[in-house]
This record gives structure tokens, C-alpha cells and sequence, in this order.
């Protein structure tokens, strides 16, 4: 199946640029192109896209705004069906970055990214997972605190309403930024049956990937900013 793209940037060689490298591709397809997050809005209405490259500092409105409009409706619950965001950043950890995840974005990427770690993202991304790596993610939460809200004054019970005790304990290892292997060996589990796990965990508290998960373990209060464990 062809993956349909769309590039977001106003800077008009870097997407000439990125255009070059993924139309060389067999399965990838560059459906659209905007120089700003308004102007990605409204082809998006017309046209069909799987995955969007969005920079985030860009005239009229920026990636940040233009992610959470796409990825997010009014009242903070993923959009169904809506294009997975890649958002495009010059420095690694830019805040930019962080506040576009938490606005739905499915990861981050250096626009300097080698051509094989671009294409290679987009793929991850259009099968669901997350292009930041837990641990990764932890980091960025570890440095970027500031940008969530304070904790909710009732964590954990709430929001882990809907899991299972195991699902639960999936839940925690994911949030300390655990990979599926990981989880695997401290819980003496086949890692099948841990994607299993993460994949039901996603689908009852509403999230796109595993980003989404931590941020929102971190709001609830059930992992904190410099903690280990």
C-alpha cells in the first residue's frame, strides 16, 4: 500500500529536498505540500494524507497549533482516523518538539535525518508505532517539565480505570521508558504478548503510541520529572 505524504515547511529547498528522497521510494507518495500549518489545514479537508513532515516554527500558524488541530479535537482526545505527525526540528529536544508530541504528534525528527532514517521513520509511524524511543521521550520529559500541566491532585486510579492489573504493570514499565524486550524480561513475558498488552493499553485510554502514554503518566502523577523509577 502506498503511504501519502505531506510535506509542511516554508522553506521551499528543504522540501524540495525531502521530495527528492522519499519519490524515489516505491511505496511512498508525496500527496501535498505547505509552507504554513494554515495552508496544510485546508488541503487537508480535500485531500487524503497517512503521514505529514511538519516544521514547527512557520508563519501564520505554526506546527505546534497546526498538529494539535489535526491530531487533537476540542477537548483533547485523539482524532480517529487523523494523519500521524512527524514533526521536523533543527536541534534535538527543541521545547517546540516536546509541545508538538503532547499536542498528538507521533514523534520527532532532526532536519538534518540521513535519507534511510527518514524514510524508515515515516514507515514506523504510518504502522502506528512512535519514532521517539522511550527512553528518548523520558529524557524529553525529564527537560521539558514545565511544558505539562501540574499533576492531577487523584492520580492512578482514575486514569488506569480501564486496565487490567497486568495491563497496569505494562502501563508502568512503558511510562520509566521500558522497551517491549525489557518489559518481556521483568515480567517473564514473550514480547508478543507484551506488544499484546500495549497495544489493548492504547486502545482503552484513547492514545496513538507509546509518547502519548508517557505524557500522560507523567500528568497523572504516576511517574515524575527526574525520577527512575
Amino acid at each position: 500500500m502506498t503511504i501519502r505524504v505531506m510535506l509542511v515547511d516554508d522553506q521551499e529547498l528543504l522540501r524540495t529536498g525531502f521530495r527528492m528522497i522519499l519519490q524515489s521510494q516505491g511505496d511512498i507518495e508525496i500527496a501535498a505540500e505547505a509552507g504554513d500549518g494554515q495552508q496544510a489545514l485546508a488541503i487537508l479537508e480535500t485531500t487524503p494524507v497517512d503521514v505529514i513532515l511538519m516544521d514547527v516554527r512557520m508563519p501564520r500558524l505554526d506546527g505546534v497549533q497546526a498538529t494539535r488541530r489535526i491530531c487533537l479535537d476540542a477537548d483533547g482526545t485523539p482524532l480517529p482516523g487523523a494523519p500521524h505527525v512527524l514533526i521536523l526540528t533543527t536541534f534535538d529536544l527543541d521545547e517546540y518538539a516536546f509541545a508538538a508530541l503532547k499536542a498528538g504528534a507521533s514523534g520527532f525528527l532532526l532536519k538534518d535525518v540521513p535519507p534511510t532514517e527518514l524514510v524508515a521513520a515515516i514507515r514506523a509511524v504510518y504502522g502506528g508505532d512512535a519514532v521517539v524511543a522511550p527512553t528518548t521521550t523520558r529524557r524529553m520529559i525529564d527537560r521539558f517539565a514545565e511544558v505539562l500541566p501540574n499533576p492531577r491532585t487523584a492520580p492512578g486510579a482514575t486514569v488506569l480505570a480501564p486496565l487490567t492489573d497486568r495491563e497496569r504493570e505494562v502501563f508502568l514499565l512503558v511510562a520509566q521508558g521500558l522497551s517491549n524486550g525489557e518489559i518481556a524480561a521483568r515480567l517473564i513475558l514473550s514480547e508478543a504478548t507484551v506488544k499484546t498488552h500495549v497495544g489493548r493499553i492504547l486502545a482503552k485510554l484513547s492514545l496513538r503510541d507509546r509518547v502519548q502514554a508517557v505524557v500522560l503518566a507523567y500528568e497523572a502523577g504516576l511517574i515524575r520529572a527526574g525520577s527512575t523509577d
